[in-house]
């Protein structure tokens, strides 16, 4: 089975499970348009241009992604004297999650730096008629907070932008955004720095 037929056995698998596009989207480190061609695949579309990451080796793992929350941490606030990311000495309040995969880095990080965490649900995983994003209730409120908002892949940023644009709307401050991997070469998104431990470049 090739890679390509693998990617559409797990997004059909997935569907099957109950899972909405924007989840199918989220583990599988693809975009929305990818996800629609690989559950529909229409005659004479052609496959849209994206990248595969499969980190499951490492967040199947606690050590391992535990290891990875620390490298972001060391990366973009010890090693770059958090460069982008404290404006005028303020300091971060509250670690934003993105949910899925953003939210046990964001745990991780939020613990070993003492921080409040919040959790953010797009609205891509929203399944109402108008979707929208919102804030889960268990965990921090963002209001009069400095955020740094955690997600695994950077694949088009409209999640993103989308959070950061509701943090404001919400009275939060983003100051950052890390990741782990970056798809689209993303410095910035609505004035807010992204900061990827890996950029992924297509060449050709």
């Amino acid at each position: 089975m090739s890679a390509l037929e693998e990617l559409i056995t797990k997004a059909k698998a997935l569907q099957a499970d109950g899972h909405t596009p924007g989840q199918i989207s989220d583990e599988l480190g693809l975009s929305m348009e990818t996800v629609t061609w690989l559950l529909t695949q229409q005659k004479g579309m052609e496959a849209p241009k994206d990248v595969h990451i499969d980190w499951t080796a490492i967040g199947s793992h606690g050590t391992l992604l535990g290891d990875m929350a620390m490298m972001m941490l060391k990366r973009f606030l010890y090693l770059e004297g958090a460069v982008g990311v404290h404006s005028a000495g303020e300091e971060p309040d509250t670690v934003v999650g993105i949910a899925l995969s953003g939210i046990p880095l964001a745990t991780l990080i939020a613990a070993e730096e003492g921080l409040k965490l919040a959790v953010y649900l797009p609205a891509k995983h929203s399944r109402s008629e108008t979707p929208t994003g919102s804030l889960s209730g268990t965990f921090s409120t963002i209001t009069g907070q400095r955020c740094i908002i955690i997600d695994d892949v950077v694949t088009t940023g409209t999640t993103l932008a989308e959070a950061i644009a509701f943090l404001r709307r919400h009275g939060a401050v983003p100051m950052a955004v890390w990741s782990l991997f970056d798809k689209q070469g993303v410095r910035e998104i609505d004035g807010v720095p992204v900061r990827s431990l890996f950029a992924i470049s297509r060449l050709g």
